[in-house]
């Protein structure tokens, strides 16, 4: 029974406060490797002890103390062999308490996008580093195998230590040009436990994590127009939370949604990011996503969808940031506020590797649908079930394929 709850413990801690562990420690050392070598030594010796010394009144601070003197001793075993380089002096700094130690997760991050590290990696550095994130789960989101992921994840940590990366925040003149990078990567974060990616497996912790650290962003640069766009928007999305799935657990689509599950505190409090960001005048990708979930709020007090609107946005958002779910989505709002036509001739426009891009199946089954080409729609449904990994999106696209009647071809016939 120790056991157990240590080990539950010790996963708990992990979830809540291994980006700020490794951040801290890491910030010290100047080597990130190294730091989580000796944080996941630290855990591990958690693993064994506690079950028999008792879980400690403050595992955090335990954690932190035994990875930094793991750190020491490392050091010091090189130390015999080669001059010290004054990492003791900076590993000796400080109180051991996390607590008393400000947050250092943000620094990280934007040590992670310094002009040293290649822009390609920048964003996969922050999901592990601060996020704890493993390589097998950034991996599927940047197309490339876990082993390769794994191998320029650790090319770049060793590239911050040789290149001797400080482990300070940039001067505020020198984040703009670091902002894009570190925004990219908090909204990565969010939308991996949104989609579900992580979600069994962190409990939606991944996505606050998100929140709090585009809250910081915001807080720290007050006239950047992007970092209170993305705060707006990932408070616009998590502020539907509770009527995202229904009793069964499949996926409810944002119009069709509860709208007095919502939560207009959060609402209302991304509205007036998005209005301080309007005011800076210079509108941007996240901006405008979060404009368009603003829009989509708006159904609480109006009770209708705009979607000549939505479309609206949409269009600027795909002549900015022109990505496939963008188009996707694009289709969609043109298909409810023109017609469903408008809607699949814009898919069309994605070319043949719609066919293989799970959104755009949904998209085309739903636009099909609402055009009565019910055969059409059967046919599509059924492809993007065969692209669907997710089971909340299975079980909305199972439901949607029941409900537009039965196979004709499959039909007992009479007689």
């Amino acid at each position: 029974m120790a056991e157990t709850e240590a080990h539950v413990r010790a996963a708990e801690v992990a979830r809540a406060s291994y980006g700020r562990l490794l951040a801290l420690l890491a910030a010290r050392s100047g080597a990130i490797i190294e730091a989580e070598d000796a944080l996941a030594d630290a855990f591990r010796r958690a693993l064994e002890r506690w079950p028999e010394t008792g879980i400690p009144d403050r595992p955090e601070a335990w954690l932190m103390t035994v990875a930094r003197n793991a750190l020491t001793d490392r050091h010091r075993a090189r130390a015999r062999e080669a001059p010290a380089d004054g990492i003791e002096d900076l590993l000796s700094e400080g109180a051991t308490d996390p607590e008393d130690i400000p947050d250092e997760r943000l620094k990280l991050m934007f040590v992670c996008a310094h002009p040293a590290i290649s822009p390609a990696i920048r964003t996969p550095l922050m999901l592990q580093t601060v996020l704890g994130l493993e390589a097998v789960e950034i991996a599927p989101a940047f197309l490339v195998s876990p082993t390769a992921m794994a191998q320029r994840l650790v090319r770049a940590k060793r590239k911050i230590r040789e290149s001797r990366v400080p482990f300070v925040l940039p001067a505020t003149a020198e984040m703009p040009a670091r902002l894009e990078a570190v925004l990219e990567a908090i909204y990565a974060a969010f939308a991996l436990d949104w989609q579900g990616g992580t979600l069994e497996a962190r409990d939606g912790s991944l996505a606050r994590e998100a929140m709090y650290l585009a809250d910081l962003v915001a807080a720290l640069l007050p006239d950047e127009p992007e970092a209170l766009g993305l705060s707006a928007l990932i408070r616009l999305s998590r502020a539907r939370l509770p009527a995202r799935l229904d009793a069964e657990g499949a996926l409810v689509p944002l119009d069709a949604q509860d709208t007095a599950l919502w939560d207009t505190g959060l609402i209302a409090a991304a509205n007036r990011r998005l209005t301080a960001a309007h005011a800076l005048g210079r509108p941007g990708r996240f901006q405008i996503e979060a404009a368009i979930q603003s829009a989509h709020a708006d159904r609480a007090r109006t009770g209708a969808t705009d979607w000549p609107a939505i479309a609206l946005l949409y269009a600027g958002l795909t002549r900015i940031a022109p990505t496939a779910g963008a188009r996707v989505a694009e289709a969609v709002a043109l298909g409810h506020a023109r017609s469903p036509d408008t809607g699949l001739a814009a898919l069309a426009r994605l070319g043949p590797g719609a066919d293989t891009f799970q959104p755009a199946m949904a998209a085309r089954a739903y636009l099909e649908a609402m055009a009565g080409r019910t055969e059409a729609a059967r046919a599509s449904y059924r492809s993007a079930l065969t692209l669907t990994v997710d089971t909340a999106s299975r079980l909305y696209l199972e439901r949607a394929l029941r409900e537009i009647g039965p196979d004709p071809e499959k039909t007992p016939r009479k007689g």
